[in-house]
């Protein structure tokens, strides 16, 4: 069985492929890499392995970046250091979800279960299976996001917040009222936070709700201009590999 791993900390890598000789029966880990880009050139070059291990963060981006990229089809166990991340594994072609450091029977369940998968007759099975966990992690967005005011700790429903966006390496929430909140959070595990039905990342630099865009207007190269209530920036573009799913959001 090929097994292809995506990790950019060396000793984890090292744990995996540990994992994978002493686990797997006749596993072979034909390659590592170490990075968004790294993986994106991987895939567009070589066959697909049987499972890919995949960290979440890293250090040129989260892994989710490279489905936007290129077209994965192979099974994938995500591991990483946070659990915000569970809902959005899910949707790829995860089968499990593993937190760092990983244990060892952890790693033979995940394993398990990537054999049930390979079986035929049990893989509606399976995927019923997958299906309640994305139930069970969609029940679990954040409902608030707590922010400082001077010497005082103020919390901010999500609900209220239009949209999340970073600048100069800081993440905020615009409120309807036209304040900007400081969060103690990076864009990307804002991200993970909230429902992706009701938010949505346009760019690096934005996430916002529906009722935040003012105006959608026809860009150069066939891209999408948007205009944000109580937001000055006047160059807020949906990212061109976002466009699609973007209208699709949109047009529920």
């Amino acid at each position: 069985m090929k097994v292809l791993i995506v990790e950019d900390e060396p000793h984890a890598a090292a744990r995996l492929k540990e994992l994978v000789a002493k686990i797997v029966p006749n596993g072979n880990v034909i390659d590592s890499v170490d990075s968004v880009k790294a993986a994106v050139s991987w895939f567009n070059t070589h066959p697909m392995p049987d499972l890919v291990l995949m960290d979440i963060q890293l250090a040129d981006g989260l892994s989710f970046e490279i489905f936007d990229q290129t077209k994965i089809i192979s099974p994938v166990i995500f591991t990483t250091a946070y659990d915000e991340y569970a809902l959005k594994a899910f949707k790829v072609n995860s089968i499990d979800y593993l937190l760092k450091p990983i244990d060892e029977d952890d790693f033979r369940n995940a394993m398990k279960k990537f054999e049930t998968l390979r079986q035929p007759s049990d893989s509606q099975q399976l995927l019923e299976r997958i299906g309640n966990a994305v139930q069970m992690f969609s029940k679990n967005y954040k409902e608030r996001f707590v922010t400082k005011v001077g010497e005082h700790l103020r919390f901010i429903n999500t609900s209220d917040i239009l949209f999340f966006y970073s600048a100069d390496k800081v993440t905020f929430g615009r409120t309807s009222d036209g304040r900007s909140h400081i969060l103690d959070y990076t864009l990307d595990q804002v991200e993970g936070l909230v429902n992706p039905d009701h938010y949505f990342r346009i760019n690096r630099k934005y996430i916002i709700r529906v009722e935040a865009i003012s105006d959608m207007i026809s860009h150069v190269n066939s891209r999408l201009k948007l205009v944000l209530k109580t937001s000055d920036d006047n160059d807020i573009i949906v990212a061109r590999e976002r466009l699609s799913d973007f209208k699709n959001w949109i047009d529920k």
